[in-house]
C-alpha cells in the first residue's frame, strides 16, 4: 500500500500560483494540513529571491529552492543560505555560442541583489529593474550569476526550438532548460544545476529517500525534480511533455490540481 509523503516539493507559477498571481484558500490549506502532519514542504522555483514575498506571507511554514535549483533561500529570514553561480567566464562563453546559433537573441542576468539587460532585451517582470542595459550582456559582468535570461523578444523562436538548440550548442558548459512555452526565453544555469538536483540534495540531507518524496510542476524546468521524485504530478494544463517524466498528471492550476492530489495523500498512512 501506498505510504504518505514525507516531502512535497512543488513549482509555483502555473502550478499552485494562477495565471492571475493569487494561490486559492484550497491550496493553501492543503499545504497547511500536510505540514502540520510533520511533512515538509519545499517551494520549487525559477523565481529570485525578491520574486518571493507573496509565498512568505501567504505560508507560515516551508523552505525555499530557488532561480531553478541555484539557491536555498530561507523565506522567514529573506535569506539565501547557499548558491550555485554561474562563473563570469562561463556567462561570457554563453553569450559569445548562442549568438552565433540565434542571431536575434538577447541576454539579461540576474543575483539574488542584481539584475541587467542589454538593451534590445525587453523585459516583461523586470520592468523597471534596469531601464538603461547595455549593448552586449558581456558589458554588464561582474561576476558570477545565478541565472542568465535569452530572450528572442521579435518572437522567431519559440522556447521549445530555443531550447532544442541550446541543449546542443551548450552541451556540457551551462544547463539550461525553460519554463514558458509562450515567452521565447530561455533559463541558463551553472552545469548541473537544476530543480532536481538540489532537491535531492536537500532530501539527502533530511535522511529523505527519492520514493518518500512527492512533487507538481508544469513545465521543462521543472522535469528533472519530476523525474527524480518517487512520485511526482506533471499538470494537466503544462507542458505536454510533462508526462514523459512523471509518475502521473494532476488537474489543471486554475481548478486546484495539486490541492486535490495532497488531500488524497494526506488520507495514506504515514
Amino acid at each position: 500500500m501506498s505510504k504518505r509523503p514525507k516531502l512535497i516539493a512543488t513549482d509555483l507559477d502555473g502550478t499552485i500560483v494562477r495565471h492571475d498571481g493569487t494561490i486559492s484558500q484550497r491550496t493553501v490549506d492543503a499545504f497547511t494540513s500536510a505540514h502540520k502532519l510533520g511533512i515538509e514542504i519545499f517551494f520549487v522555483t525559477g523565481r529570485p529571491p525578491r520574486w518571493m514575498h507573496e509565498i512568505r506571507d501567504t505560508f507560515s511554514f516551508g523552505e525555499a529552492i530557488c532561480g531553478n535549483g541555484a539557491m536555498l533561500y530561507n523565506l522567514r529570514e529573506s535569506k539565501v543560505t547557499e548558491e550555485w553561480m554561474i562563473s563570469s567566464e562561463q556567462q561570457i562563453e554563453v553569450a559569445q555560442i548562442m549568438r552565433k546559433s540565434i542571431p536575434p537573441i538577447s541576454f539579461a542576468i540576474e543575483s539574488h541583489d542584481y539584475y541587467h539587460r542589454e538593451k534590445i532585451y525587453v523585459p516583461r517582470w523586470d520592468v523597471g529593474l534596469d531601464n538603461v542595459g547595455v549593448d552586449r550582456i558581456e558589458d554588464a559582468v561582474r561576476g558570477p550569476a545565478f541565472k542568465m535570461l535569452a530572450r528572442c523578444s521579435d518572437g522567431e523562436f519559440t522556447s521549445d526550438q530555443m531550447l532544442e538548440i541550446a541543449l546542443r550548442e551548450l552541451d556540457g558548459i551551462v544547463t539550461v532548460t525553460h519554463s514558458n512555452a509562450r515567452e521565447s526565453l530561455l533559463e541558463i544555469s551553472a552545469l548541473g544545476v537544476s530543480k532536481g538536483a538540489t532537491l535531492a540534495k536537500v532530501a539527502a540531507r533530511l535522511s529523505i529517500d527519492a520514493r518518500d518524496c512527492v512533487s507538481f510542476g508544469d513545465n521543462p524546468n521543472d522535469f528533472s525534480m519530476l523525474s527524480w521524485c518517487g512520485r511526482s504530478y506533471a499538470m494537466a494544463d503544462g507542458h505536454p511533455d510533462g508526462v514523459t517524466f512523471a509518475t502521473s498528471v494532476a488537474g489543471p492550476h486554475k481548478e486546484d490540481g495539486v490541492a486535490i492530489v495532497i488531500e488524497e495523500l494526506l488520507q495514506l498512512p504515514a
